[in-house]
């Protein structure tokens, strides 16, 4: 994996991993690579500072204790702070249904579960599937918890 600083054509910065260089080149030939913030597709890398790991304890060396960024940093913009908000309310208002979304928005749909809003996990294909059967449904800019360190 690698990360790479990146930005768009109206200065808008963002990071992101890839899982190889060439992986980063082939999306951004093929035009699947966007800036969050505006959603242009031309998007460069910028000047990025390596990390630099010391040899050795780093409390020996002089350097802090490495913490975890996100435990740190706020939002980096508006719309990572909408995000942030999103899934909060989501999560208080919806019922977590993990791998048996699609089965259970079939059931909704249907009259065969109570309505209730729902969020969970479902493939390309079911998604496509409930799409087509005309289920409303929306992916979502957030993993679940407990897909996240």
């Amino acid at each position: 994996m690698i990360r790479y600083a990146l930005k768009c054509e109206i200065n808008h910065q963002f990071e992101s991993w890839f899982q190889s260089a060439e992986a980063f080149e082939k999306l951004k030939t093929t035009g699947r690579l966007c800036c969050p913030d505006c959603g242009s597709g031309s998007v460069a890398k910028a000047i990025m500072a390596p990390q630099v790991r010391l040899g050795g304890n780093a409390a020996e060396n002089g350097a802090p204790e490495r913490v975890p960024m996100q435990a740190l940093v706020a939002p980096s913009s508006p719309a990572e702070a909408a995000i942030i908000e999103l899934k909060k309310k989501i999560e208080k208002y919806s019922d977590y249904v993990g791998k048996d979304f699609a089965a259970e928005a079939r059931k909704i749909h249907v009259g065969e579960a109570e309505g209730r809003s729902i969020y969970g996990e479902a493939t390309g294909d079911e998604a496509r599937a409930l799409i087509e059967d005309g289920i409303p449904v929306a992916p979502l800019p957030f993993l679940p918890a407990r897909k996240t360190n």
